[in-house]
Parts: C-alpha cells; structure tokens; sequence
C-alpha cells in the first residue's frame, strides 16, 4: 500500500512539476474515508456543495464481469456550522462456466459506506471541533458491518495558496461485525490528516489518511487521488484507496485496495 501511494505521489510530482496556481473553481473531489474538508468552492450562507462521482468497467470475451463504484458528496455551511454528507458504494460480479458448461455469475466485491460530519467553527483560526458518524457494509471484507462515532478537534497545520495540510484527533466508539459473525465493540483514538495541493489550474491532488485504534483492531483507510478538470462541472479522477485491519480471521488478507478511474460532476 506505502508503496503505491508513494508512487502515485512521485508520479503526479513529476507530470505537474511547476506548474502555476489554481483557480478558485476547482471543485473538492475527496473520498468517504477522508472525511476532512479544506478550502473548498466558497459557499453562501445556507448553500449547498454536491458532487457526484461514477465509474464503471465492463469485459467481455475470455473475461466477462461488471463492476460499478459512486459516490455522492454533499456539503452544507451555516454561520456556525459545517455539515458534511457522503454516501458511496462499490459492486463487482463476475461471469464464468461452471463444469457443465453453463454461465454463471458470482459477486466478488460488494460494499456500501456512509458517513455524516458536524463541524463547529469558532474556536479560533483554522481550529474546529467535530463529530463523526460512520457506517461501513462490506459484504466480502473482514469486517461485514463497520460503525464508529468519535468526536474531536481539527486544526489546519499548513495554508498557503496551493497547498492545505489538516489533521484532526479525538476518542471514538465502534461496533464490528466479522465475516464469522463474531460481534465486536469498544473504545477508540482516531486520528487524521488530509493534504491537498493544487498542482495546476486543471489539476488537483489530495492524500487523506484515517486511523482507528481500538483494543482489539486498528482500523485504518488511505486514498490518493489526481483530479484534472475538463469544465466548470465535470473532472476526471484517477484514485487509489486502500483499507487495512491488522486483526482479520484467518483466510482474511489485511488490506483491501482498489484502483478506479472516474468521472465527477459537481452543482
């Protein structure tokens, strides 16, 4: 996983190497495990900021499957109040023969997520306290169903014109399912960071990365992403996400990745 984001940073370095500030237009394109907001499009008082992201991959011939990521983004902002919204989904189903030669078809990813976040904004420059709800279904994963709530303080460490770093930290609470069934519950210390960078004035990169650590399992998620823009609506986003659990049962691998090519249309 460090690997393949570290190269999709040097990549992106590379391709984008001097390139000059952004406009201010640029729609946030973020995913639902980095639930931290920075700079964003300004928003009047009361307003809405939605984006909604969809790719899809269809083969056929020797290989035939489906598979189908979303998301919807949606952010709401109020004098004192933030308030954040994210629903998202992945499905993939394969289609194979069986030993009479019939088609068949089998599912091999299936998982919806959900969070919603309420930031309070006056504790001074760039400081704000949170709270998160979260809720992960993950049919194939070591984790069938994931809750947590946690509450906490934010604080942006770098601003600059191209360039934001936040982290955020505070005590949560979760509630698991394993895929044996096994319920599982307990207290947590979350922490987060998210840097985003305007590499140029079509393109975008963001590193977000969530860690729950719990008595019995650390939970952790991390995305790289580059956006580039095609109008004031629509962009492309190539993303790599990966989800880890140190503690699975066995016939469980710890960490799940996926790579996906998006489209994004933001209102």
């Amino acid at each position: 996983m460090q690997k393949t984001t570290l190269s999709l940073l040097a990549l992106a370095l590379l391709a984008m190497h001097g390139a000059a500030h952004a406009d201010d237009d640029l729609p946030q394109v973020i995913d639902v495990h980095g639930p931290l907001r920075v700079a964003l499009p300004k928003i009047p008082e009361g307003g809405w900021f939605t984006s909604a992201e969809l790719g899809a991959i269809a083969t056929s011939g020797n290989t035939t499957g489906t598979s189908i990521t979303g998301k919807i983004d949606a952010r709401h902002e109020t004098a004192k109040w933030s308030h954040e919204f994210v629903v998202s989904g992945f499905f993939k189903e394969d289609e194979y023969e069986d030993e009479e030669g019939n088609k068949e078809r089998s599912k091999s990813a299936e998982r919806f997520a959900a969070s919603a976040k309420a930031s309070y904004k006056f504790l001074g420059a760039g400081r704000r306290a949170f709270i998160l709800g979260s809720h992960v279904n993950d049919r194939f994963g070591a984790y069938t169903r994931y809750s947590s709530l946690s509450i906490g303080h934010g604080r942006q460490l770098l601003s600059e014109a191209d360039k934001t770093l936040d982290v955020e930290i505070g005590p949560g609470y979760f509630q698991g399912e394993r895929d044996t069934g096994e319920d599982e519950s307990g207290l947590t210390v979350r922490g987060a960071a998210q840097f985003r960078w305007r590499l140029s004035p079509s393109a975008f990169f963001a590193q977000t990365v969530s860690v729950e650590k719990g008595t019995s399992n650390t939970h952790s998620v991390a995305e790289t992403s580059l956006s580039t823009k095609i109008n004031s609506t629509m962009q492309m986003k190539a993303g790599f996400s990966a989800r880890n659990d140190s503690s699975v049962t066995p016939g469980k691998k710890n960490t799940d990745t996926q790579t996906s090519l998006t489209m994004v249309y933001s209102f």
